[in-house]
């Protein structure tokens, strides 16, 4: 199985780098190596400041087919961006602020170890919401991560800003360690697969570690027109595109 003909995506965190950090120099290379048999493309739920930050500084969109981030809100091809959207404009100003005063206030009576800075950060095509703040340190990011799993933080303030908002047209996603996005439905991952032409492509695969349902993975992974694949690690990322791309 091999040529320009096959598609691989790939979430950032937690598949292609370790979470919120930078890609190793020898993932790097092996992603690039797999460009010269199929066209590579890059999904991502961060703005695009975050993503170029873990893929590797300026120039990173060059070095890929396609880069997708905020879910493919913000595009490129060959380098080059061809699409932007907004949820400022799909949503409209009074709908935004309504939303951002309940998280604000729903996240001020939280009652969790530690709070830091940066509750809602506001993308082009979504909202992050982070309970503890992203301006937390590395290690109270997986002392949050750790507390969430058991008390299921995020998993309760999901269904309350549902509960509040039925009929603003929002889908929910958790995804990496500390927060979940608020987008438009529809603006998930599966976003990207309506900016290319899929019809060159003999197959799509994409690898992602959020994949159950709510994570920021789950809808491209379960997509029809893709071929999802789990991981837990970029190193587990390696190993499957070992067995599926050079096995022979």
């Amino acid at each position: 199985m091999s040529g320009r003909d096959v598609l691989v995506l790939f979430d950032v965190d937690g598949t292609l780098t370790p979470s919120r950090l930078v890609i190793k120099p020898d993932m790097k290379e092996f992603i690039l190596k797999l460009k010269e048999i199929c066209v590579i493309g890059v999904v991502g739920g961060s703005d695009f400041v975050k993503m170029e930050e873990q893929m590797g500084g300026e120039g990173f969109t060059q070095m890929y087919d396609y880069v997708f981030s905020e879910n493919g809100l913000v595009a490129f091809k060959d380098g080059k961006e061809f699409s932007r959207m907004s949820i400022k404009k799909k949503l409209g100003e009074e709908k935004v602020k309504k939303f951002v005063n309940f998280c604000l206030r729903y996240t001020a009576d939280l009652d969790i170890p530690k709070k830091r800075g940066t509750f809602i950060e506001f993308r082009d095509g979504l909202i992050n919401v982070c309970p503890v703040g992203r301006n937390c340190t590395q290690e109270e990011r997986m002392e949050f991560f750790e507390y969430d799993k058991t008390h299921k933080i995020r998993e309760t303030f999901v269904e309350a800003c549902k509960q509040e908002f039925p009929d603003m047209g929002l889908q929910f996603s958790i995804g990496g360690q500390i927060s979940f996005d608020v987008f438009p439905t529809g603006w998930d991952k599966t976003f990207c697969l309506g900016l290319m032409d899929l019809t060159q492509f003999k197959e799509i695969h994409f690898f992602g570690d959020k994949t159950m349902p709510g994570g920021n993975d789950y809808e491209i992974y379960e997509d029809p027109r893709t071929i999802g694949h789990r991981t837990t690690s970029p190193e587990d990322t390696k190993q499957q595109l070992k067995e599926l791309f050079y096995k022979n």
